[in-house]
């Protein structure tokens, strides 16, 4: 078998390794969102195999992720019809994919959220090819009553499908654990780049932000995520207006893609700015007094990170990866679906800059020491090696040769 793939050693060097069992390394990634943190994920995780020297290939519907990983000079895209919620359109889906990954013959297959991992699982049956599944929070917390227990029924089963069931925290693998997904669960800690990470940034350089944003002056607050219930943007929505009659002059900035209620936004008043979907969200990031993360289901939030990294307090709900994120100092975390509990945390961080700056420079160190990003591509590299020889040892892959480079 071929060397281990690359890891940076601390100096910053890279060591390339494009082989694995002695021909050039061909990963197929498949997705269905295409925007948001599952895609910033998937994106990062492609350009860094790239940088490995490897065959990378992304499967997905048409969005921006394509348009973003065809500027990526050595990866693949391929397009892939497939629709957010499962349906009749399933069958269809598992008919093409399983197309296309006969077409692209992959070594090793990773696939992301749910819809892929349901259909991915299927397509990849009898195909010879180790495959992984990360489900970037659990299926079966988007649903409750029958369809839950059917969600949970299908991820115990299909994490038999798979070698490996990847997860971004140890709250997400727990809750696995506790629904009787134990097949194969691996914890990758999700990562952000640290080479921005900084101390709490001053009142001067907001102001500065601020103004080449065109956001008003006075205490803000910036929520990041894609406009759904997942989210929870309707939760901060509804604790918006208490929120400023005790804060009269703040803002609340949404970024993401999506549509809000119309009657909720006329409750909250002009107070609260739509932004829409941003490629760089860490100007706006920086521009804020406190960051808002109101979910109620996540595996592990990038967007959250983020804010660490620009060095931002964080007022969170208590879903996975929350805890794990924001620690004892870097903001604080309530409980989810209140928004009555998002009140004073916000209003005591908009009141008092001192203890939002204290905890976003604590924020800022502690991703660095506990989540960067490159630390996560090296696992998931190792990961990879591990499923791979090991597949091959036990004849899950085919006989067949990969395609060289």
């Amino acid at each position: 078998m071929g060397s281990d793939p690359i890891v940076r050693p601390a100096n910053g060097e890279v060591r390339r390794e494009t082989s694995l069992g002695g021909h050039s390394f061909h990963v197929l990634h498949v997705t269905q969102p295409t925007h948001g943190g599952v895609a910033a994920y998937v994106r990062g995780v492609i350009e860094d195999q790239v940088d490995r020297g490897w065959r990378v290939t992304l499967v997905s519907p048409m969005g921006s992720l394509q348009e973003q990983v065809r500027k990526v000079q050595g990866a693949s895209v391929l397009v892939w019809d497939a629709r957010r919620d499962p349906g009749p359109s399933v069958v269809r889906e598992v008919r093409s994919l399983r197309l296309l990954m006969r077409a692209t013959r992959p070594d090793l297959i990773h696939l992301h959220s749910s819809k892929a991992g349901l259909v991915g699982r299927l397509a990849a049956m009898g195909q010879g090819v180790p495959t992984l599944f990360q489900p970037h929070g659990w299926s079966f917390e988007a649903v409750t009553g029958f369809l839950r227990s059917m969600s949970v029924s299908w991820e115990r089963l299909g994490a038999r499908m798979c070698q490996r069931v990847i997860c971004v925290s140890e709250a997400e693998g727990e809750r696995g654990r506790r629904a009787g997904v134990r097949a194969g669960m691996e914890v990758v800690l999700s990562g952000v780049s640290t080479d921005v990470a900084s101390a709490a940034p001053s009142a001067e350089h907001r102001s500065a932000v601020r103004a080449e944003l065109r956001l008003p002056p006075g205490p803000l607050v910036v929520c990041v995520g894609r406009m759904c219930e997942q989210k929870g943007q309707d939760l901060l929505l509804a604790a918006w207006s208490r929120i400023i009659e005790r804060v009269p002059s703040a803002h609340l900035v949404l970024i993401g893609e999506g549509t809000i209620d119309a009657r909720l936004q006329t409750r909250a008043g002009p107070s609260v700015l739509l932004a829409g979907p941003q490629e760089d969200v860490f100007p706006w990031l920086s521009a804020a007094d406190l960051v808002v993360a109101p979910s109620r289901w996540e595996g592990l939030s990038l967007a959250v990170l983020e804010a660490m990294a620009a060095g931002r307090s964080v007022v969170a709900t208590d879903v996975d990866g929350m805890r794990e994120s924001i620690g004892e100092s870097s903001g604080c975390v309530v409980p989810p679906e209140d928004p009555d509990a998002l009140v004073p945390p916000i209003v005591a961080r908009l009141t008092d800059p001192e203890l939002a700056a204290v905890e976003g420079s604590s924020a800022a160190r502690r991703v660095c020491e506990l989540f960067d990003v490159g630390r996560t591509h090296d696992t998931i590299a190792r990961l990879y090696q591990e499923v791979y020889r090991t597949a091959a040892i036990g004849g899950v892959r085919s006989s067949r040769q990969a395609v060289p480079a």
